[in-house]
């Protein structure tokens, strides 16, 4: 039962880091404009001001900062190769496997 539990906090954390990839993609224009816009010396302080209160009012999940590479098989968040989408255990293991096609282990 417990590994039930464990396997659907991971992917659970897979599905969340999926929407705030689609939020940030939708926010992403919006986002960088309001930004553009309070980072302009040239404006008056009401108009940036303005603009720093939108930017404040969007979705938190949609910044890009909050987006967190993890692995499509175990959901884990560190040592994520990015060509492959998945951590360096999960890796290793396949490759050993040689279930990777165009990765064998190096021998010098």
């Amino acid at each position: 039962m417990n590994s039930m539990v464990a396997l659907g906090k991971k992917f659970t954390r897979n599905i969340q880091d999926h929407k705030r990839r689609l939020l940030s993609a939708k926010y992403e224009l919006r986002r960088k404009l309001y930004k553009a816009f309070v980072q302009d010396p040239e404006l008056p302080p009401e108009m940036r001001e303005a603009h720093r209160y939108k930017l404040s009012k969007l979705p938190r999940n949609s910044s890009f900062t909050r987006i967190r590479n993890r692995c499509v098989f175990t959901g884990r968040p560190r040592a994520v190769y990015e060509k492959f989408r998945m951590s360096r255990i999960v890796f290793r293991g396949l490759a050993a496997r040689g279930a990777l096609q165009g990765v064998k282990k190096a021998s010098w």
